[in-house]
């Protein structure tokens, strides 16, 4: 185990390395950080923008900039932001909780829909029931997610003022968001449950479980869905990453003070520290992740933390 464990840590570090190396090289293709900072000041000269660039540090040889990010990230000082001189680990300690939280609660809507739905598609294979959620999953993914979180907006904010349209306070401000995305994962989880399934009910296993004389309910969500659950838990660390990285759209819809509106905000302002910084918090936490799942393998089935 500490052998996985240290192989595996070292090939995330590796992994982060790459991503902020791509990501620092990549960001200073879109421009000149110092013509967006001169912006509105009248006439600009070349020997003033050579000023701003000495003093946002972006002077200087690009290997420099980049080991000298390196090194703060050994101390989580990721430096100040070009727009506002705020220190950029204020900016992401503030935006951070908010992504998660939000991606987590989508991940529990998408969870607490998708199993039952799931499971009740499998057992009434080829039925009315099965059909309805496969025409429900169907249409899921056919929802692009801001056409889906504007028409909540419509709906719940303004037709029925229901639930508040946008901001970052309070239970009812997740409700939309968290809908949004928990529903577009769902549709995707929904057959995949359903898949696995189908083939789990087939088992041996299974059929000694209901010789045995066991409720169905048992059957299916103590015996059968556990075989599932492998499948499904790597393809919701594979959701996780996709979440972080794809929830920007609905954050720009409802307001929302993410981690996604950050990362925006710092592309159209070419603000390198931020953009930096953000990416690589971001990758962490997606291997950060995807290493838990590993782990939570051996905890769902006992074969695997045998070999």
């Amino acid at each position: 185990m500490i052998g996985f464990l240290t192989k595996r840590i070292l090939q995330a570090i590796f992994t982060v390395l790459v991503v902020t190396l791509v990501v620092a090289f990549a960001i200073r293709l879109t421009g000149d950080p110092a013509l967006i900072s001169a912006q509105g000041g009248g006439t600009v000269t070349e020997a003033d923008l050579q000023r701003i660039r000495v003093a946002l540090g972006v002077d200087r040889p690009f290997y420099v900039q980049y080991f000298g990010f390196l090194k703060g990230l050994l101390t989580l000082d990721f430096g100040r932001s070009f727009v506002g001189g705020t220190p950029v680990s204020q900016l992401i300690g503030t935006a951070l909780p908010a992504t998660l939280t939000l991606a987590f609660a989508s991940l529990f809507v998408s969870i607490v829909l998708s199993i039952p739905l799931g499971v009740k598609a499998a057992t009434t294979r080829g039925k009315w029931p099965d059909q309805a959620i496969r025409i429900f999953s169907l249409i899921g993914l056919s929802f692009p997610n801001f056409w889906l979180a504007t028409m909540l907006v419509l709906l719940f904010a303004i037709a029925l003022q229901w639930l508040p349209p946008s901001g970052y306070d309070g239970f009812s401000s997740y409700i939309m968001p968290a809908v949004t995305m928990g529903l577009i994962l769902t549709a995707t989880n929904v057959r995949l449950v359903r898949t696995t399934m189908l083939d789990t009910l087939r088992s041996q296993y299974v059929m000694v479980a209901r010789a045995k004389g066991l409720s169905e309910t048992k059957v299916l969500y103590k015996h059968a869905l556990r075989n599932c659950a492998i499948v499904l838990l790597t393809f919701l660390g594979v959701q996780f990453g996709g979440l972080l990285g794809g929830i920007v759209v609905v954050e720009r819809v409802f307001n929302w003070p993410g981690m996604g509106t950050l990362a925006f905000d710092a592309v159209a302002a070419r603000d390198y520290p931020v953009l930096q910084s953000v990416i690589t918090v971001l990758s962490a936490l997606i291997i950060g992740v995807n290493l838990l799942i590993d782990l939570a393998y051996g905890l769902i089935d006992p074969r695997i933390r045998t070999q």
